[in-house]
């Protein structure tokens, strides 16, 4: 069955005119708020000069309609599977949970024969999962920081701070060959019932951390990012790279060479909000991304005041949903897009996994797992 939501592509392309009312309730309601609130200690910043709104990378093959060939996978027993470990042995595929559980599933070609089952139970809000090559699995929890499960399911913290200063929203891993363990820390400031905050704020909390298991050390890498989230190692683990979502850019850390301990871009002016990265083993990151550029999510980046307005009305009522066209982008070891998979109405997309001809995407809101035949339901040059 296809992932879908109500909203219809028609409707999403008439969004900018459909917001109108919403915006003009919310303005006079927000001056009244600032003025209320307006010592409230809440600064929303302007977004750099070098982040351009409108620029859009041009990919050479597409497929905007994916939702009429997904199937759903262990529906209604996953809650929130926001990002996907896959282990090659067993053919498993792991999924940190709302409910604090590590969900794990027997993967087969028939959705009816994919099997579910509460794995290790966490506690927290387990989010970001790598295996390591002795088939332990690292999950970045929101809360209590960087764990490790043990193949017979006992959970050790590795580490929950650096430099004297606490994870606010632990959220992406990578484990390299040499046991080297890589995450970032979304924002040291608010946690993850608070990260809409981090949003609307736009200033960098982020860092990107690596934890030495053998040292039992925690490095900061590279601070005073903006929305630190996916990591995904090259295949020769010469480099990394990460995402900054509120820049809709993709960078590159060097871990080796001579460029080793210094930042370059790899990938910039993305199609959407970039969440989780992951390499598929064979030529290609596969970037998800909740939602595309929409006109609300436009006037929030390009008016700080608008921002400071929508942070104190979340105070007090539910900010309308602002995203949707969600999906995932292929991209290559040098950082150009190569394939898109989306659809006007998918949304709340936060990781996409492919295994063999199937891309899986994982979701923060979602109750299920989706997959996508990639042979029947290829992205065509455009």
């Amino acid at each position: 069955m296809a992932a879908t939501r109500t909203r219809t592509p028609k409707a999403c392309t008439s969004s900018l005119w459909g917001w109108w009312p919403h915006l003009l309730l919310m303005v006079p309601a927000g001056l009244v708020a600032v003025l209320l609130f307006r010592t409230d200690g809440f600064d929303p910043a302007p977004l750099p000069d070098y982040h351009s709104w409108f620029s859009s990378l041009p990919v050479p093959a597409r497929n905007d309609h994916v939702l009429r060939g997904m199937e759903r996978l262990a529906d209604g027993h996953v809650a929130g599977p926001e990002d996907l470990a896959y282990s090659a042995n067993g053919h498993h595929l792991y999924t940190g949970c709302a409910d604090g559980w590590i969900k794990r599933l027997k993967l087969s070609e028939t959705v009816e024969s994919v099997s579910v089952e509460n794995w290790t139970y966490i506690g927290g809000r387990p989010i970001g999962l790598s295996i390591g090559a002795d088939n332990q699995l690292i999950v970045a929890d929101a809360f209590k920081g960087l764990l490790r499960v043990a193949k017979e399911g006992g959970v050790e913290t590795l580490t929950d701070g650096a430099e004297g200063v606490k994870f606010g929203l632990t959220n992406c891993v990578n484990i390299a060959g040499d046991g080297m363990i890589y995450f970032t820390d979304t924002s040291y400031k608010y946690k993850l019932g608070e990260h809409k905050m981090e949003f609307l704020e736009g200033k960098p909390h982020g860092r990107l951390m690596s934890f030495d298991p053998s040292t039992k050390q925690t490095q900061v890498l590279v601070r005073d990012l903006y929305f630190a989230n996916g990591v995904a190692l090259s295949p020769a683990n010469d480099f990394l790279v990460f995402c900054e979502t509120i820049l809709r850019r993709c960078r590159k850390y060097h871990i080796q060479g001579d460029k080793k301990g210094t930042v370059d871009n790899f990938i910039d002016n993305l199609p959407g909000f970039p969440d989780n990265i992951h390499f598929d083993g064979e030529d290609l990151f596969w970037i998800a991304f909740p939602s595309s550029r929409t006109f609300p999510l436009y006037l929030m980046v390009r008016y700080p005041f608008l921002r400071k307005v929508a942070a104190i009305l979340e105070r007090f009522v539910k900010v309308p949903e602002m995203s949707w066209k969600s999906g995932v982008l292929g991209v290559s070891l040098e950082g150009k897009p190569v394939a898109l998979y989306t659809d006007p109405a998918l949304f709340g997309i936060t990781s996409g996994v492919k295994i063999g001809r199937y891309l899986y995407f994982g979701s923060l809101v979602k109750d299920y797992i989706s997959r996508l035949d990639l042979t029947t339901h290829p992205a065509r040059a455009m």
